[in-house]
């Protein structure tokens, strides 16, 4: 096997001459997530999202959505023990919260073995107030985050379905969730079933706040995750919860741009006319009704969020994000666009760490658009650290899986 940095070598040459890398010489993202989850004793578990950060926000952190997008990749990976590792670590958080015993996740935990007491969150010892902190959104629990965690949960239900735990646990979410429906009309389309779900809790028991914006990312989430809970669980009611999620997406299309809007402003009906790159690829992956949109979408859309070989998160632009530019090839391999997603992939292979992983972007720190939610005055970033998340994604990529799809392969993709 060559060493990481020649393969990195290779890889950068061959896309140099314009000649497609063979499979055999890109890094496997499969491999790394296997290799993180080795290194954790335990039969359940929590992988941190950004193993290498310095002691502060990010430092042990496991964020539940990409826990729960690598519980999707491991399973199309072939990998269901350790996928059933994490998945079951979910479980064990949701009733064994120090505080809430309501079916809600936090949206990060301490990463590592669980099971042994009440979940942790991650924190650091802060020397200027010479206290032990912990992250307020981390605490918190944000509707799309808890989605994936039902859609992680369902996946494993769909694999696993002599073991009613993981279907049990995504039931218990979603009645959580149910409480943040609002049937009030947006701006644009006011009518009793377009309010969708808002954003769900920021902070720390017993009274965090309620978030009250309401999120396109989010509520393609919920849609997918309903929808695969009636499924599930032989319930049609959770459809009405799905239609509720898929009326609010429709009605952030923004048909002069070709794009769907980001969401709501904070009053929860103002159309916020932002671009994010999530919001665009999503609807196309996880919703059928939003078909009719993947011409203007993929035409005149993605091509505003492309950055080099990559593509940006959102319209601040200014470099690569890995793990959207994985979610556009997974898109492209979904979509009869096999060229574009081996390129994309090619691209990704650049983006690789040399101690496993890959770089959440290809900058040394990479604007948003959005603030950071813990200090307003601040803009949110990505920062040139191996992800977690990020990693899953280019699994998910180089598999061809859609993980709105029970983490199948795209229909009439080939490896």
């Amino acid at each position: 096997m060559f060493p990481v940095r020649l393969l990195l070598l290779v890889t950068a040459v061959l896309f140099a001459l314009g000649r497609p890398a063979k499979a055999a010489d890109l890094p496997d993202a499969c491999a790394d997530l296997r290799h993180a989850a080795a290194g954790i004793r335990g039969e359940a578990l929590l992988l941190p999202s950004f193993p290498d950060a310095e002691p502060g926000p990010l430092y042990k952190a496991a964020f539940l959505y990409d826990n729960a997008v690598v519980v999707i990749a491991l399973s199309g990976c072939g990998d269901l023990m350790d996928a059933r590792r994490i998945g079951d670590a979910l479980v064990y958080a949701q009733r064994h919260d120090r505080f809430w015993q309501d079916g809600r996740l936090r949206n990060a935990y301490r990463a590592g073995f669980v099971g042994d007491d009440k979940m942790k969150l991650a924190g650091w010892w802060d020397k200027d107030s010479n206290q032990w902190l912990e992250d307020r959104y981390q605490a918190g629990s944000d509707s799309g985050n808890l989605a994936w965690a039902m859609l992680a949960l369902l996946t494993l239900d769909r694999l696993s379905p002599e073991t009613p735990r993981y279907r049990d646990s995504a039931i218990r979410l979603g009645a959580w969730l149910r409480q943040w429906r609002d049937d009030i009309g947006t701006a644009m389309a006011p009518s009793d079933d377009v309010g969708g779900f808002r954003g769900g809790t920021f902070g720390h028991e017993p009274d965090p706040e309620v978030v009250r914006w309401k999120s396109t990312e989010h509520n393609i989430d919920l849609a997918a995750a309903f929808a695969r809970l009636a499924v599930a669980s032989g319930d049609a009611n959770w459809n009405k919860d799905a239609q509720a999620a898929r009326n609010l997406v429709t009605a952030m299309w923004q048909p002069a741009a070709g794009c769907f809007a980001t969401g709501t402003t904070e009053d929860g009906i103002s159309r916020n006319d932002f671009q994010a790159l999530d919001a665009q690829i999503w609807p196309l992956l996880a919703l059928p009704d939003a078909q009719k949109y993947r011409d203007e979408v993929m035409g005149r859309c993605l091509p505003q969020l492309r950055q080099g070989k990559g593509y940006a998160y959102s319209a601040a632009l200014h470099g690569i994000w890995t793990e959207g530019t994985a979610q556009a090839a997974v898109l492209m391999a979904c979509t009869g666009h096999a060229d574009a997603a081996q390129e994309l992939i090619e691209t990704l292979a650049t983006l690789h760490a040399p101690t496993g992983g890959f770089y959440a972007t290809d900058q040394a720190q990479l604007p948003t658009g959005f603030i950071l939610p813990t200090n307003p005055g601040t803009q949110r970033f990505y920062f040139h650290l191996s992800h977690l998340g990020a990693t899953a994604w280019v699994a998910l990529a180089q598999r061809k899986i859609n993980p709105f799809a029970f983490g199948e392969a795209c229909p009439g993709a080939t490896n």
